[in-house]
């Protein structure tokens, strides 16, 4: 990303969202959106194009924040490791990782999530690593992470697919993997180890509840 882009990016950021603590991890403020379609329309008016990828990284998504709770309630499992928070959106588990001293690391494929997590970690006083590449396409690699942290990443079934190949993939390399799901239709059945249930209450202009309830599992190889 050039530095020009970045520059935009980072002033669309702060103009279009405000500081909000949210509700499971209040003591992380993050740059979110209070409004779902202005947010979208106005993304794309910044870059002058349609088919702009929804601004998932505007919001504190259940998953984001359950996987944050439990890395901040177990941060001496996560202390002095390299971390990477996969599809990270607001950065929030990276954020929880870092703040627990991890050297925690962002991927997404949206230029926007990558900025707002740098933003949302600075706000915090701490510092994210970002990764441009979408690590699920790419060709089997040595993969250099301790420990990967998703957040609800089984909404879609062609993306559950290849987020669970991945994961597979670390846990069976010896990787410790945590993922948060709050009742996805496609998360899978079997490969999961549930470690805790969090409650957290949410939007109707993102989910069908009040409140969803989200558990935390480690992937098995």
């Amino acid at each position: 990303m050039s530095t020009s882009e970045a520059d935009l990016l980072t002033d669309f950021i702060r103009r279009e969202t405000e500081l909000v603590a949210p509700p499971l991890v209040p003591e992380i403020p993050l740059h979110l959106a209070t409004e779902v379609t202005p947010l979208w329309e106005a993304t794309e008016a910044t870059l002058a194009r349609n088919g702009m990828p929804p601004p998932y990284w505007a919001f504190a998504w259940v998953g984001g924040q359950a996987v944050a709770r439990y890395v901040l309630d177990h941060g001496d499992m996560v202390a002095g490791r390299r971390v990477l928070d996969l599809a990270a959106g607001c950065g929030v588990a990276a954020i929880a990782a870092a703040l627990k001293g991890a050297s925690a690391e962002v991927a997404d494929i949206d230029s926007f999530a990558l900025e707002a997590a740098r933003l949302n970690a600075r706000v915090n006083g701490v510092s994210v690593t970002p990764i441009a590449d979408d690590l699920l396409a790419a060709p089997p690699f040595a993969i250099p992470w301790d420990m990967i942290l998703a957040g609800d990443v089984c909404y879609e079934k062609p993306m559950a697919e290849r987020m669970m190949r991945f994961l597979r993939a670390a846990a069976a390399d010896g990787r410790t993997v945590w993922l948060a799901d709050p009742g996805r239709s496609y998360l899978p059945k079997d490969g999961l180890e549930e470690l805790a249930r969090y409650v957290v209450p949410c939007s109707r202009d993102l989910e069908d509840a009040d409140e969803k309830t989200v558990r935390i599992f480690r992937v098995r190889g």
